[in-house]
């Protein structure tokens, strides 16, 4: 017997999404570097099953129909090149390899680069959804060899999520590191949801005083609405979830996040491409911020706030202007990371379909919500969209919520309750809405101390003229460009 697919990596992910290809009729191919876990795995949930066990990577080979397809689940970094490596003796010309760890993109585009010019094909793929989503029906972002996509279709959609209609979480998204960069963007947008639901339990806590019940409570409420997502439907069952004294067990986790390094990345991209990826980033660094336990524990007694009252206005009404406000900045994470992808797309030719890319993340992965259906919805309408906040549904939305999110940001102002993801989402759409913002100083400022011209309203852009503003200066100017 022959598998279907191989897998190298049995920690979480790779086991279950073994159990999940399995399950959907597909006979897997198993290896794992400590090789006793393969065998634990055989006698233990893998037991019974269209699953074959290999101790080597050539034994993993030689069980593998033609063309091999063989998917690495391993730490990203390092430990992929070496596995390729090792790997490559044993396959054929023709065979795939998939990459389904969370991978750089450049790391991806590389290995693309390299191992099509030695004749393999090769796929790094976004897979998201954590351990549940693995088994169950992941989010999956492949991209890279073009010619693999028909012989690793039917596997994928079969163990992806699916959406009500039936279609599957998961198409082909574009060439080299084309899917592992939109699964960076992914996670960059979950970690702006994760820190605006984290800013807002946080007022509720501080400001209003709202026990964890309580908060529960309204997650739930607006889980039915227009919020509905899996981190709001998760933030409902945490801050419901009871120790084993029965007090909320939120409580007593320490405050301090930890960071895998996929939403650095996406700042990283974000600087490199010349996109404001304001949200994402300030939720990067609130993670830093929140890392910094010591020193904030001392600051807390030096650095002093206002001293304000308790919370005097109507809370019902301020509860509703927070979901208005997590709502407006959701739009605005989401905004900032499609505008990142379409600006990738240019730089590296990668015919990225939006309104496809939404529909991957309505389910599966950690992201999923009905709020993506909207957007799908609008890049289907126009597919020459510039921004999402442009779109007449969400402009609407934007505008319905705008007076809610600013009261709740002059809340937090007042009241000294740090919001940075929610303050940089209403900056940006200010700044957007903007037609004449202050950059016209700004380059006066660097033409004076730099020579480093400026161009002028009553001229044609791509014009730059340079002043000797101290008069004691010449008249050469520095050369013209943008980093």
């Amino acid at each position: 017997m022959k598998a279907d697919i191989g897998l190298i990596g049995l920690a979480v992910m790779g086991e279950n999404l073994v159990l999940n290809m399995e399950s959907k009729g597909f006979s897997v191919a198993v290896y794992n570097r400590t090789t006793s876990k393969v065998d634990d795995f055989l006698s233990g949930r893998g037991a019974g099953k269209k699953i074959l066990g290999s101790h080597s990577l050539s034994e993993l080979a030689s069980l593998l129909s033609s063309p091999r397809k063989v998917m690495i689940m391993v730490k990203a970094g390092q430990a992929v090149d070496d596995t390729i490596a090792q790997l490559l003796p044993y396959l054929d010309k023709g065979d795939i390899i998939i990459d389904g760890g969370n991978s750089n993109y450049e790391d991806t585009r590389r290995r693309a680069a390299e191992l099509e010019a030695k004749g393999f094909l090769f796929v790094g793929s976004g897979v998201s959804g954590g351990e549940e989503g693995a088994l169950n029906g992941p989010s999956l972002m492949p991209g890279g060899s073009a010619a693999a996509w028909n012989h690793i279709r039917p596997i994928f959609q079969a163990i992806a999520a699916k959406v009500e209609d039936g279609s599957p979480c998961c198409d082909w998204v574009g060439s080299d590191g084309a899917g592992h960069f939109v699964k960076m963007v992914h996670n960059g947008i979950e970690y702006g949801d994760m820190q605006l639901i984290c800013e807002v339990y946080q007022i509720m806590r501080d400001r209003l005083g709202m026990s964890e019940d309580e908060m529960s409570a309204v997650f739930a409420t607006w889980n039915s609405g227009d919020l509905d997502s899996y981190l709001v439907e998760i933030t409902r069952d945490i801050l419901a979830y009871k120790d084993e004294d029965g007090s909320p067990l939120v409580t007593k986790i320490l405050d301090t996040a930890g960071q895998k390094g996929t939403g650095k990345w996406a700042g990283f991209a974000a600087l490199n491409f010349g996109v404001p990826l304001t949200l994402i980033g300030e939720s990067v660094f609130a993670r830093c911020l929140s890392a910094a336990k010591a020193e904030r524990v001392i600051a807390s007694k030096i650095l002093t706030g206002p001293k304000t009252l308790a919370f005097s206005g109507d809370k019902k009404t301020f509860v509703n202007d927070l979901g208005a406000a997590l709502y407006a900045a959701k739009v605005v994470s989401y905004a900032q990371g499609f505008l990142l992808m379409a600006e990738a797309a240019k730089e590296y030719g990668w015919s990225l379909d939006f309104g496809s890319i939404a529909l991957m993340w309505r389910g599966g992965c950690i992201i999923r919500s009905a709020f993506l259906g909207k957007i799908k919805e609008a890049f289907d309408k126009d597919k020459a969209l510039v921004n999402l906040m442009l779109a007449p549904f969400f402009a609407e939305k934007l505008a319905a919520s705008q007076a809610s999110w600013r009261r709740v940001v002059a809340e937090c102002a007042v009241s000294g309750i740090p919001a940075p993801a929610l303050y940089s989402a209403l900056s940006y759409y200010d700044g957007m809405r903007t037609e004449r913002l202050p950059a016209n100083l700004l380059q006066a400022q660097r033409d004076y101390f730099g020579a480093h011209t400026y161009e002028r309203v009553d001229q044609s852009r791509g014009k730059f003229f340079h002043t000797n503003w101290t008069g004691h200066g010449g008249t050469t100017s520095a050369s013209t460009y943008t980093v």
